[in-house]
């Protein structure tokens, strides 16, 4: 059995014990091979959030934890929270030129340097998260998400999902389309261009000014993630409509890598890597599951009002999706290509999601 081979089969067996301190010889009675016998390797990575940011933050703790158990030690990775080795948004970049080695992120954020990066991290009433995950693994999307991140000297893994975020915290309830008309309302990427057709008027603001914004009136409305975070921003003390949501069904959250630095690594360091990335992965959305239900229980107790969006709003936002889709593809060839792939593969799954998923969920 070759090195590689017994990592990738010790890492799906999830066999603790293999990666404390088991060797190769006593798997096979052979010469001995422990991963922590390596050089050991030392990485920074740094994130978009702030020190022990509840699920998105914590997870990203327990993945280079996972890391180093794995690893017998041979592989530490060192986690920064936003501002303290770069600012937050400012981690594509300072990974990319080398400056750190590794960043924890969502592709959305970097729709300025090119538009097919926000679909990486899904689409507005498009796939829901598994059937995102799917396309990444078997529908290309992986491919794609690589040779554009490559020349950036980037390697990204799939590093969370949020599951279905909500549609946002409103002022006031919004009964039809024309509530909408010059509504200031703060929600970023695909969704707020989508948003921008329906008459909003689309703000972007960092995490800490949202509050007060929302407080003060400075904007009438604000989407935030899902209710096991949105209940600790506080904004049910000042928006009391919330509204389910549409405009991220399966938010992808990213692990990237300098790819320079990635590259150097030994293939038993790379498959470690992959294995805690795709824990971490599946651990950080059933852990948004499990929160959002005890958190849903709490708004429910001090009398929030969930709603849904009226389905002329709906329709319309179909409509002007695909306007932006048309758009954005007529600008940029790399998004063209992108959301044809996604639009392929869903294609693909949605006639079966539509019978199991969704029909076993329409009859409970």
């Amino acid at each position: 059995m070759k090195r590689r081979d017994f990592l990738k089969t010790a890492a799906v067996a999830g066999a603790a014990a293999t990666f404390s301190g088991c060797t190769r010889e006593q798997i096979e009675g052979k010469k001995s091979f422990n991963v922590s016998r390596q050089r050991k390797v030392k990485l920074k990575l740094a994130t978009s959030w702030p020190a022990n940011f509840p699920i998105m933050g914590t997870g990203v703790d327990r993945f280079a934890e996972k890391v180093k158990t794995m690893s017998g030690g041979s592989l530490e990775i060192k986690v920064y929270p936003k501002n303290i080795l770069v600012p937050a948004l400012a981690v594509f970049d300072a990974t990319s030129s080398g400056q750190i080695d590794a960043f924890h992120s969502g592709p959305y954020y970097w729709k300025g340097k090119n538009p097919a990066f926000a679909l990486f991290s899904g689409l507005p009433l498009g796939m829901v998260a598994s059937e995102l995950k799917c396309w990444m693994d078997y529908g290309g999307g992986y491919e794609l998400w690589r040779e554009l991140y490559a020349k950036y000297n980037l390697h990204p893994f799939v590093g969370g999902n949020t599951g279905v975020q909500m549609g946002g915290w409103f002022r006031k309830p919004i009964e039809s389309l024309d509530d909408l008309k010059g509504l200031k309302m703060r929600i970023p990427g695909l969704g707020g261009e989508v948003m921008a057709k329906l008459g909003v008027n689309p703000i972007l603001l960092p995490a800490g000014e949202i509050y007060t914004s929302l407080e003060r009136g400075t904007i009438d409305a604000t989407e935030w993630v899902g209710p096991a975070l949105d209940i600790r921003m506080g904004f049910y003390k000042v928006a009391r409509y919330y509204y389910t949501g549409w405009h991220e069904p399966g938010s992808i959250l990213e692990l990237t890598f300098n790819k320079a630095r990635f590259d150097s690594l030994g293939d038993e360091h790379k498959a470690i890597i992959r294995y805690a990335a795709e824990a971490m992965t599946t651990e950080m959305y059933h852990e948004f599951m499990d929160e959002n239900a005890k958190a849903l229980k709490k708004l429910k107790e001090v009398h929030v009002e969930i709603r849904d969006f009226p389905p002329d709003i709906i329709e319309a936002a179909k409509k002007a999706l695909m306007q932006v889709v048309e758009e954005q593809s007529a600008k940029s060839g790399d998004f063209k290509r992108v959301f044809a792939s996604m639009d392929a593969y869903e294609r693909v799954i949605r006639p079966w999601t539509d019978i199991s998923e969704a029909k076993y969920l329409s009859i409970r």
